[in-house]
């Protein structure tokens, strides 16, 4: 009896990255055909189908791919377990990760917004605003909210997990552990004072918080979740308002001014300090002790900016001072007695702090 053997015969697909752009930025397949035909090189085809007509169907066809593709593309892991359409393992990361890139522009307008149906009925509005086409920013916003729906409550590192169900590269990973750790403590950054600020700004401070304040930090002691800030740390935070105690501001002051002093700070500058230094100190404090509250975390940037990059701003202070001041800020703690002295445990809640704020700050800093 003979023996039947079915055999299928696949051909690999092989993407073509820039007709799938166009399908991501939201271009018809009539103004995809026009741009190719716009950088076409071979001669002109005459005949039953013009070169603009044998484009079309070609966009066509690519069109049909990737709207197959899209629900694997939403759920990458499945991507390489479909058998219909076989694409190479190198060119699936990439569409991938292209599928999930985002335009800086829109995503600036919809970063901290509420991830919800309602908002994305409104995306109207970002699309005008910055000129992304609606398309497109539907298809970011879904793929901001859908990261951030599986991964919001998950333990353990928040890039580690996006990348993990969406197969993304460490540097969009990265990027969208910010926006998801932003969504969830719904941090303001779209009001008038902080529209000067870009994405990146935002996602560097982000991933500054992420990696020094949550519960995912090398400095948590508690359940490893880098999407909370470390509740902990925030209410130990509290007890840095010693430093708005008169004598004990006092004593900082005097030797926070002897710090600099000897590093050979300009007295312009010094006096400066003087001028400022309670109100700079009291934002420092106040920021910190607030943290712990969910309003004065969704406020943090702009109290920061407000209350200590201004300051910074008008002394015209240079960025290697501010450095200087900050860092000068918590060593001068360690020289006092008493709970703000080295050997108890607030002066590393404060270095915890400070260094990571003075680092946002800086990304704040546009002169």
């Amino acid at each position: 009896m003979a023996n039947i053997t079915s055999v299928t015969v696949c051909n690999t697909t092989n993407i073509c990255f820039e007709v799938f752009q166009f399908w991501l930025d939201g271009l018809t397949m009539e103004e995809a055909t026009k741009k190719r035909l716009g950088s076409f090189t071979l001669p002109l085809i005459h005949g039953p189908l013009s070169t603009q007509e044998l484009l079309l169907r070609d966009i066509s066809d690519h069109y049909n791919t990737y709207r197959f593709l899209e629900p694997f593309l939403q759920q990458p892991t499945k991507l390489s377990n479909q058998i219909i359409i076989q694409i190479q393992a190198t060119q699936q990361k990439q569409i991938i990760d292209r599928y999930y890139g985002f335009d800086a522009i829109a995503a600036r307008e919809m970063l901290g917004k509420k991830m919800s149906l309602k908002y994305r009925k409104d995306l109207d509005d970002v699309s005008d605003k910055t000129g992304v086409r609606l398309k497109s920013c539907r298809r970011q916003f879904d793929n901001f909210r859908r990261v951030y729906r599986v991964v919001e409550d998950m333990e353990g590192s928040l890039v580690d997990n996006i990348r993990k169900h969406f197969l993304l590269s460490e540097e969009l990973g990265t990027k969208y552990a910010a926006i998801v750790f932003l969504a969830n403590s719904r941090f303001e950054t779209s009001k008038k004072k902080l529209t000067y600020l870009s994405l990146h700004d935002f996602i560097y401070c982000a991933n500054l918080m992420i990696n020094n304040w949550t519960f995912g930090a090398s400095y948590s002691t508690a359940e490893d979740m880098d999407v909370d800030l470390d509740r902990e740390f925030l209410q130990d935070l509290r007890d840095l308002r010693a430093l708005l105690e008169k004598e004990t501001a006092d004593n900082h002051k005097f030797a926070l001014i002897f710090l600099l002093k000897r590093k050979k700070v300009s007295d312009e500058v010094l006096n400066d300090i003087d001028s400022n230094y309670k109100g700079l100190s009291r934002a420092l404090v106040t920021i910190a002790s607030g943290l712990v509250h969910s309003r004065e975390v969704k406020d943090f940037f702009i109290d920061v900016v407000d209350k200590i990059v201004d300051v910074f701003r008008n002394c015209r202070w240079s960025r290697e001072f501010i450095v200087t001041f900050m860092d000068g800020y918590v060593a001068a703690m360690s020289t006092m007695e008493g709970p703000l002295s080295r050997e108890h445990g607030l002066i590393k809640v404060a270095d915890r702090y400070i260094n990571t704020l003075k680092l946002c700050i800086l990304a704040m800093y546009h002169i």
